[in-house]
C-alpha cells in the first residue's frame, strides 16, 4: 500500500541529506528537540556513559519487549543506547546489530563498545553502516570499492550498480530469515515516502519465521499539510514524514505481517502543528504466514469476550465454537500474540504433514467434535446468513 499522503509529498530539498546533517549535529551536540520524552524500565541505563544517553534520540522504548538469547537488529541505532540496553537483556547468548547511515553516530556508538563489554563481561554488540530501507547492502564494502573504483562515466555507474547487486546477493549486510527481532525507535518516519514500502519489505525479509518487529515511531491523526512536508527541519525532526496512525498499522499488514498490535500509545500528543497531533506509538507485528494450508484436523476455540473476531486473513472465530483451521493457522494461534485468547483443540490422531491434504482457509467452519474424539469426520460450514449445513446434510 502506498502511503496515503504520497500524492502530496513533493519536497524542494534532499530529505536524506537533511536527516544526515541534522543527526551529524546531534552526534556532536545534544539536540533536545529531537527527543520525545521516554522512560525506561529497570536499571539498564546505569552502565551507559552519559554521552550516549544524552545524544541518543527516540520516541519510545521497544527494548522492553526483548527476551534472553535473541538476535536483534536495531534500525537507525544512533548513539547506541537501545543496543546497549538490549545487549543486557539478550545476555551473552544473544546478539545485537545496530544499523545506521551516519558515520558520526556510528563513531559515537562504537566509542564505548569495549568499555561496556568489560562491564558486562561479554561483547555481543556490532554497529554496521547501512540504509534501513536496504538492509542487504553493506555500505562499508561499497565505500571500499568506490575508493578503488572512482565513478567518472556512465559505464562506471553500471559497474557500480552491478557490484551493489552482487554484494546484496553474496555478502548481504543482514541475510534473509536470520533475525529474531527488528526494533527501531523514531526512525522509520525519516525515510523518504517512496522508500517506505521497501523499508517494510526489508524488515520482513530479514526476520525468521515466527520473528517479530517492535517499532516505536511518531504517527499523526491527520495527513501532514504540504507546508509541513516542505519544511526540512520538520522532516528531520520526525514530523513531516510521520505516518497516519491507521496507515502505520496497514503498512505492516500489507508487508505480510500478522498479529499487528499497538503496545503503547502516547495519550497526549508530543507536538501539535497546524492543528495536527503527532504522538508516539509502539507497535509489534509477527512474521510467519508462509507455506501451504494443510488439513490436520485441528480446531481452536476463541474464549471471548467478543461474540466473534476476524483475523488478518479473514478467518472468523465465533466465541466458544471449535473452529476448523489449517495446521499453519493452528500454530499461529497457539503462540503470541493470540495464545492467551485461544483454546487449542488437537486432533485425535496426529497427521504427518507429508500426508495432509489441502485445507480451504476461505471457509469459516465448525470442527465436528467427533473428529477430535476419533470418530467420523465432517465439518459444519457457517454461511454468511448465519445458517449452517454440512457437506452432506442440513442440521
Amino acid at each position: 500500500m502506498t502511503p496515503a499522503k504520497s500524492a502530496n509529498t513533493a519536497v524542494n530539498y534532499d530529505i536524506e541529506n537533511e536527516v544526515l546533517e541534522r543527526y551529524k549535529a546531534g552526534a556532536k551536540d545534544v539536540q533536545p528537540s529531537l527527543c520525545c520524552p521516554t522512560s525506561y524500565n529497570g536499571n539498564y541505563l546505569e552502565i551507559l556513559p552519559s554521552e550516549i544517553i544524552e545524544k541518543d534520540y527516540g520516541c519510545g522504548d521497544p527494548t522492553q519487549y526483548i527476551n534472553s538469547g535473541e538476535l536483534v537488529v536495531d534500525l537507525g541505532s544512533g548513539a547506541g543506547k537501545n543496543c546497549y540496553i538490549i545487549a543486557q537483556k539478550v545476555g551473552k547468548d544473544g546478539r545485537v546489530i545496530g544499523v545506521d547511515f551516519n558515520d558520526d553516530m556510528l563513531a559515537l556508538s562504537r566509542k564505548y563498545q569495549d568499555e561496556i563489554a568489560d562491564k558486562l563481561g561479554y561483547k555481543n554488540t556490532e554497529f554496521v553502516k547501512g540504509k534501513i530501507q536496504d538492509l542487504g547492502l553493506n555500505l562499508a564494502m561499497v565505500q571500499t570499492w568506490l575508493n578503488d573504483n572512482p565513478i567518472t562515466s556512465i559505464e562506471d555507474v553500471s559497474r557500480f550498480e552491478a557490484m551493489c547487486d552482487r554484494l546484496r546477493q553474496e555478502q548481504p549486510l543482514i541475510p534473509d530469515v536470520t533475525v529474531d527481532v527488528v526494533v527501531s525507535n523514531c526512525v522509520l518516519n525519516l525515510v523518504k515516502s517512496q522508500d517506505k514500502l521497501k523499508l517494510f519489505a526489508e524488515i520482513y525479509r530479514v526476520l525468521k519465521v515466527g520473528g517479530r518487529a517492535v517499532i516505536s515511531d511518531i504517527v499523526c491523526d491527520e495527513p501532514p499539510t504540504q507546508k509541513i512536508i516542505n519544511d526540512p527541519e520538520l522532516w528531520s525532526g520526525c514530523i513531516a514524514g510521520a505516518f497516519q496512525e491507521h496507515e502505520f498499522l496497514q503498512m505492516f499488514e500489507n508487508a505480510g505481517f500478522y498479529g499487528v498490535e499497538i503496545l503503547t500509545r502516547q495519550t497526549e500528543p508530543w507536538q501539535v502543528i497546524d492543528g495536527i497531533e503527532f504522538r508516539s506509538v509502539t507497535v509489534c507485528a509477527y512474521k510467519g504466514k508462509e507455506g501451504p494450508c494443510l488439513e490436520c484436523h485441528q480446531a481452536v476455540i476463541y474464549k471471548g469476550p467478543w461474540k466473534q473476531v476476524v483475523d488478518d486473513d479473514g478467518h472468523t472465530l465465533y466465541r466458544g465454537q471449535p473452529m476448523a483451521v489449517c495446521d499453519q493457522t493452528f500454530n499461529i494461534y497457539t503462540r503470541s500474540p493470540y495464545s492467551d485468547d485461544i483454546i487449542p483443540i488437537p486432533p485425535y490422531q496426529n497427521i504427518d504433514l507429508k500426508d495432509a491434504k489441502e485445507f480451504d482457509c476461505r471457509q469459516n467452519a465448525i470442527r465436528d467434535p467427533k473428529l477430535t474424539k476419533g470418530e467420523n469426520y465432517h465439518i459444519t460450514n457457517i454461511n454468511n446468513d448465519g445458517s449452517c449445513c454440512s457437506p452432506s446434510s442440513c442440521c
